[in-house]
């Protein structure tokens, strides 16, 4: 190996992908003794190509993957494929193509880019969710959960996407309008299927605080998400009969001390008595079916105007003799919690405050913070923390606490008809998990619906449902509703006429269980083997993106306790250690004529950018996530044919911590291409020194070299890639400057090369075996262990010292550890930046052993 031959990474790092595939290296088992570590990153959907975002996440994944191999562990490091969807379908509607096709060409595709990146993967495991082996065994567990009582069929009112035909998401409508069609979103009633997560409420709320090695703000979000409240259900007297014949509205809050600043009453859009009133008041119809396009979700709700139309209707104030509240319908309630309608104090709601003033309805404050006095009022801000109750009768005085079960005694004591008026209530504003699909490129529901046996199973024997190949797209809808033959069955329990289920399977079903399904993917005679999934799981590290941090991740919780419910095993928490990335960023350019650029279009003529064809000038944007429709995009096929899959890794794992954003530049990736070529002549110069007697005793080397693998061990552990990346910068210097003096003896170059090929062998894995074969070294750098780390060497002999002047820090000095205080007094007093800041002798030097030394002029 000659220190002037350049390393060629295309070559060499399709040779070791090929070594490793030969020695089928990556191969898990599951009877292996060793102890077992299970890292797994969310497995993509089959796009058609790979992008930098994925580059990152799997190079993050195997790294983890690769040490702890290292490191002694059995490792299960699987990959799969989230298939089913929405997307294949509109290939198959734009392209003439079936989306089975499209589908299974893309996983090819993107297959062969992943293996190019060097992923230490198990492959034989691999399975992508419409295979019919999958899905099938999902069909197993549905139906399993049918009968342990977690899956129900009811109407409910659903956004209805009249192009694509199919039930969305809240998160899947924007301004009113569907995610991929971009048509006005429907509100229809449905009958469909559920998944009773409501049923484990409390538990997954409860069980958050055991997830220690969740990132804070995702444990936040699920608590949210899940929205357990305590409140009061209050029961309104209507003052005129409602049209629906109703006399009173009940509500639910979690502020009843805020009573006495209510100055009015809503209801949501979809409440029976807006219903009512909408069918005699157009312009109340006209509110609700624009409230109706408006999205539904969280977000949509929260940043929309707060809009409201009174409905004539008035109810009386509990405790105010006399006083009424207006009843309006407003655009801000949801029908899906609590009741559907609430009270609203506008000075302690920022909702209700921001709809007061709009309306000109009167604000009430009577809540003051602990600090200030009676005469508090509100502003345009809402007041929401704590304090005392004010302007509040019998509350005056009372912290909040106290005023919430002084209302909620009070109402409780009193009827309302044959009723009392008020009930304490726990409120959640988790739903049930509706997995109804319109569309065909899904996994089917096995039940059978017949009119003289109802809803009917489909029996173990028949399964799997499987989809029929011989489908069109040519008209919106689903298509399994056409089909000649599908839904034409006989009824497994009377042999009548009936009519197969033709919804299928929200995709977040599909990825619910996946990570269980990778512990055994070949069984055939069940979804899950209980033991091996027992002893594989939960996920010791998960890797994935913070917009899973919901729904992705708490369904999956909910899987896994169904799972148990349904005798597959015993494991309630998948993921023991969930770490979300960041994304990958870069530039964004433009033309002339406003339209996006890609950056290798882009070149600098005199600093400036212009077209690299036409020389035009090119405006350059902002710093985005990388967007195929802003074309900020880099292809990791070009990276990695030029720079080779090492490079990029390495450059993915550089600088920025890998929680935060990073910014793709070619200046970065040169700058990692540039090492792994110094690692390269690094090596091939220290190959030429091992045999050398040296003259000394190599300590320094050999220190720096034990304390650097203590270092990355530690930061690999805690996920601190960017810090392992900087450590090994560090040691390469040392390790340079080590070979610089002819004093070094070869045995410490050879340990110190040894170990940092061991060291990086996770981050550039082609590299390693390159350089580990050139050292003479046998088998495989992947299937070496992590070396070990002399403790003896770890001591430090000397300290480093912080020096003050007059309490302002001028200096540092590194003495002896046990080198006596008048040494380091005389010491300190030589130097040259203390001396500038003396005046003849000092008053007193003192000396704080081991951590600082302050002179007093």
């Amino acid at each position: 190996m000659s220190t002037s031959e350049r390393y060629n990474a295309p070559t060499i790092e399709a040779k070791w992908r090929a070594a490793w595939d030969e020695a089928d290296l990556f191969r898990t088992h599951n009877d292996d003794p060793r102890p077992k570590y299970y890292v797994l990153e969310m497995f993509p959907y089959p796009s058609g190509r790979i992008h930098m975002g994925h580059v990152r996440n799997y190079t993050m994944g195997d790294v983890v993957a690769r040490y702890r191999r290292a490191k002694g562990y059995n490792v299960l490091h699987p990959m799969g494929w989230d298939a089913f969807g929405m997307p294949a379908e509109n290939a198959a509607m734009q392209n003439n193509i079936h989306p089975r096709e499209w589908t299974y060409a893309n996983i090819a595709s993107m297959k062969k880019q992943l293996k190019s990146m060097g992923l230490s993967l198990d492959w034989s495991r691999e399975f992508a969710t419409c295979d019919v082996d999958y899905y099938h065994q999902q069909q197993r567990l549905f139906l399993a959960f049918l009968k342990e009582g977690l899956v129900a069929r009811k109407t409910s009112k659903v956004n209805w996407d009249p192009v694509d035909q199919t039930v969305l998401a809240n998160e899947q409508v924007i301004d009113g309008r569907g995610w991929r069609s971009g048509a006005q979103v429907e509100q229809r009633e449905l009958s469909q299927w559920f998944f009773k997560i409501t049923d484990y409420a409390d538990d997954l709320l409860d069980a958050i605080d055991g997830l220690d090695r969740w990132p804070d703000k995702v444990r936040l979000m699920q608590r949210n998400w899940i929205g357990r409240s305590e409140g009061l259900r209050m029961r309104f007297e209507m003052k005129s009969t409602g049209p629906d014949g109703s006399n009173e509205i009940e509500v639910f809050t979690t502020r009843p001390d805020t009573i006495f600043g209510a100055s009015f009453v809503a209801v949501a859009a979809g409440h029976p008595l807006a219903q009512a009133v909408a069918a005699a008041r157009p312009d109340v119809a006209a509110f609700i079916e624009e409230t109706q396009r408006m999205g539904t979700s969280a977000v949509a709700i929260e940043s929309a105007e707060k809009k409201g139309i009174d409905t004539g209707l008035r109810v009386a104030h509990p405790f105010l003799e006399g006083e009424v509240m207006p009843v309006y319908v407003a655009n801000f309630i949801l029908m899906e919690y609590g009741t559907g309608a609430i009270f609203g104090c506008p000075a302690h709601d920022q909702r209700d405050l921001d709809f007061a003033l709009k309306y000109d309805l009167p604000v009430i404050t009577v809540v003051r913070p602990n600090d200030a006095d009676d005469t508090f009022d509100v502003g345009v801000e809402a007041y929401t923390g704590d304090g005392v109750l004010i302007n509040s009768h019998f509350l005056n005085g009372m912290t909040i606490p106290d005023a919430k079960d002084a209302i909620a005694s009070r109402l409780e004591a009193r009827m309302l008809g044959n009723q009392p008026q008020g009930e304490r209530k726990v409120n959640y504003r988790l739903r049930d998990w509706g997995i109804s699909r319109q569309r065909y490129w899904g996994c089917p529901i096995p039940v059978i619906h017949c009119e003289a046996c109802g809803i009917v199973p489909v029996p173990e024997d028949q399964l799997p449902v499987t989809l029929p190949d011989d489908v069109t797209f040519d008209v919106p809808g689903n298509p399994l509703d056409r089909h000649p033959t599908f839904t034409k069955v006989t009824c497994p329990t009377c042999d009548g006429p009936a009519r197969r289920e033709t919804d299928t399977m929200d995709t977040f079903v599909d990825s619910s269980w996946y990570f269980a399904r990778f512990t055994a993917p070949d069984a055939t005679d069940m979804p899950i083997v209980p033991d091996v999934m027992e002893s594989w799981l939960p996920v010791d590290q998960y890797i994935g993106g913070v917009e899973h941090a919901i729904l992705h991740l708490l369904y999956s919780r909910f899987f896994m306790r169904a799972v148990a419910k349904a005798g597959y095993g015993d494991r309630p928490e998948p993921f023991a250690g969930l770490f979300t990335q960041g994304m990958v960023t870069h530039e964004t350019y433009k033309d002339a004529a406003g339209n996006w650029v890609f950056p290798e279009e882009v070149v600098l003529d005199n600093g400036a950018a212009v077209h690299a064809k036409t020389g035009e000038p090119i405006t350059v944007g902002a710093v985005e996530s990388m967007s195929k429709s802003k074309k900020n995009v880099v292809d990791p096929d070009e990276i990695i044919s030029s720079y080779g899959a090492d490079t990029a890794r390495w450059f993915m794992l550089s600088d920025t911590p890998p929680e935060r954003d990073i910014e793709w530049t070619d200046g970065g990736v040169d700058s990692a291409h540039r090492f792994v070529q110094r690692v390269w002549r690094l090596i091939g110069d220290a190959i030429g020194r091992m045999e050398d007697p040296g003259t000394g005793d190599g300590l320094a080397l050999r220190k720096a070299t034990h304390a650097s693998i203590r270092a990355i061990e530690s930061d690999i552990e805690g996920l601190g890639f960017n810090r392992a990346v900087a450590r090994l910068y560090e040691w390469a210097n040392v390790l340079q400057k080590a070979l610089a003096d002819p004093a070094t003896p070869g045995a410490a170059i050879r340990e110190s090369v040894d170990a940092m090929i061991r060291c990086f062998a996770p981050m550039m894995p082609h590299l390693a075996e390159e350089c580990w074969t050139a050292i003479g070294n046998e088998g495989f750098a992947a299937a070496a262990s992590w070396p070990k780390v002399d403790e003896s060497l770890l001591v430090e002999d000397a300290v480093t010292l912080p020096v003050q002047v007059n309490g302002k820090k001028r200096a540092e000095i590194t003495v002896p550890k046990d080198a006596a205080k008048e040494d380091i007094e005389r010491a300190v007093l030589a130097l040259e930046d203390v001396q500038r800041f003396l005046d003849g002798p000092p008053r007193r030097i003192i000396v704080v052993p081991h951590r600082i030394v302050n002179v007093v002029a």
